[in-house]
């Protein structure tokens, strides 16, 4: 098993908790980010107190720009975890040209200090579920608090057309497609995820990206927020801990898995729509939240739910965490940093 891990983005919310479970299995691990995230300056704090940290390096280091550092460190990994990223689909249609600069050719960038490094790593490659548009094919159907599905389709496989949506969308396509033909071109040891709902402790959200800990954040300190759309709208829910499992199988499995793409979250059983989540905040923690209602967003997909059937035949890989408990874990991480939490949000 290949024991030297390089995680760009690795101070961030998934970064973060990667380059924990990595350094706890005894890992050396290499984190290259440049820092432009409110709040990863915490993460950072928090890595340098996990079991085996003096096993861990931070460089910070661009994407767009720092080619000489990514080459030196693609030197040095058995795998590079790719999870650095411009996240927000509305920052995108603000700013498409450094949208395209940080997903796209960031991503490039990426893959070259591997094709350069000589050694090929196992490059994982954090997508999206955006690369599928808004699947506005797909026959939908409104229901009283969600929707669901029409025709008997209950989640949505690898086979359904790519459709990007966007420029986040566009941008991380475009490095979605990039990742898998350098398998193809190039030999390069690959594996796209195309993600759904991530969520989980150590998650700082804001509107725009995040919504799981950010309406529950905005619950706690009675934050007002926003609804786009009429809250029907459905997601699967993943949490972070079942997501760097799926990494880790990932490369145990490199050989099955190596040049595919799969679509990964928290499957029929764990999605939810927003009224449902609302109501689970109400019910459960006793938070309750009168939002605000704009229209829906452009492109924003009425229901995503990932079908895991690919990756779990070939790892034998399933989400342990069941939504309600992983929502408790999340709300207890909260409560537990309550006073970080008002100073970062300035409650």
């Amino acid at each position: 098993m290949p024991k030297n891990i390089l995680i760009t983005g690795g101070v961030g919310f998934i970064g973060v908790n990667a380059a924990e479970r990595f350094l706890r299995e005894g890992w050396q691990v290499d984190i290259f980010d440049n820092f432009s995230r409110r709040g990863v300056e915490l993460n950072e704090q928090y890595l340098q107190g996990v079991t085996n940290a003096k096993q861990l390096t931070i460089h910070r280091g661009d994407v767009r720009k720092d080619q000489d550092l990514l080459v030196k460190l693609c030197k040095k990994a058995d795998v590079v975890l790719h999870l650095a990223a411009q996240v927000a689909v509305t920052t995108s249609v603000s700013d498409p040209r450094t949208d395209f600069a940080i997903n796209a050719l960031g991503t490039f960038n990426v893959l070259e200090a591997v094709r350069a490094s000589g050694k090929k790593p196992i490059v994982i490659y954090a997508s999206t579920n955006k690369v599928y548009g808004s699947l506005e094919h797909l026959s939908v159907i409104e229901e009283k608090n969600r929707y669901t599905f029409g025709g008997g389709l209950r989640a949505v496989d690898e086979s359904q057309p790519l459709d990007f949506h966007s420029p986040y969308g566009c941008s991380k396509g475009a490095a979605d497609q990039y990742v898998r033909d350098y398998s193809r071109i190039y030999g390069l040891k690959t594996v796209v995820f195309r993600q759904s709902c991530i969520y989980g402790t150590r998650q700082l959200g804001i509107e725009d990206q995040g919504w799981v800990a950010w309406f529950m954040i905005a619950a706690m300190f009675r934050r007002s927020v926003t609804l786009y759309g009429n809250g029907k709208q459905v997601r699967d829910l993943l949490f972070v801990d079942d997501l760097i499992e799926a990494y880790v199988q990932a490369i145990a499995h490199i050989d099955k898995c190596s040049g595919q793409a799969y679509n990964l979250g928290g499957g029929s059983e764990n999605a939810l729509s927003l009224l449902e989540f609302f109501a689970i905040l109400e019910k459960d923690f006793g938070q309750k939240l009168s939002p605000a209602h704009s229209p829906e967003r452009p492109g924003d997909q009425p229901i995503f739910i990932a079908d895991n059937g690919k990756f779990a035949a070939d790892t034998g890989w399933k989400a342990q965490t069941p939504v309600r408990e992983g929502l408790k874990k999340l709300n207890d991480w909260l409560q537990e940093n309550r006073e970080m939490l008002e100073k970062f949000y300035g409650v």
